[in-house]
């Protein structure tokens, strides 16, 4: 089974370029949302608890990511603190999913991975297409904000990821998405149906 990545800035257009493949029937892992199902693990929560503190619990018990994000994400080292215990259970969950899209006869999955660094040292290094969405980084401050964001934590964010010129040597297609969704996912529709033709 072909693992398909999916890498770009916050707001550069992952997203759409992720439905453009679903649609054409692939199924996806979103790793962000299985960082947040790990999140619901009782011995992730105690392990975060324990270095991070009870108040970012709220009532039942549940983690708040926002109360989490403030603390954990203030230097380096209390990020590499979260990481210890995150990475390897997201890696668990995701292997796992992975095994069982594969048992169910899958030819390709799409990956959509917003905090990739590199092919090397991440879940990526079994990726077999890396697939970059870029965008002007004012459009992408923009549509994040029209997201719900605040724009310094935006800001922020991208701030704290990969450049551009990092994912573009990092990746095996790239797409620039300056223009609208529909020509986004255009050019994505477009690469799969050659990209297919070599699976079968």
């Amino acid at each position: 089974m072909k693992k398909l990545f999916i890498i770009g800035g916050m707001g550069a257009g992952k997203s759409t370029a992720r439905k453009a493949l679903v649609d054409e029937g692939l199924p996806f892992i979103d790793l962000d949302k299985v960082g947040h199902d790990v999140l619901m693990w009782d011995t992730v929560k105690e392990e975060l608890v324990e270095t991070f503190g009870e108040d970012i619990l709220d009532e039942d018990g549940e983690v708040i990511r926002p109360a989490l994000a403030k603390k954990a994400f203030v230097s380096p080292a209390e990020t590499r603190k979260l990481n210890r215990i995150t990475m390897p259970r997201i890696e668990e969950a995701f292997t796992d999913r992975l095994d069982e899209l594969e048992c169910q006869g899958n030819k390709a999955v799409v990956v959509e991975y917003s905090v990739f660094k590199n092919r090397q040292v991440s879940m990526a290094n079994g990726a077999d297409v890396v697939i970059a969405v870029l965008a002007p980084l004012d459009d992408r401050i923009e549509r994040a904000v029209a997201g719900g964001w605040d724009e310094q934590d935006v800001r922020r964010r991208i701030a704290r990821q990969i450049s551009d010129a990092d994912r573009i040597e990092q990746s095996d297609v790239v797409f620039n998405n300056d223009g609208t969704p529909e020509q986004l996912r255009e050019q994505v529709e477009q690469w799969w149906r050659e990209y297919s033709k070599t699976l079968d």
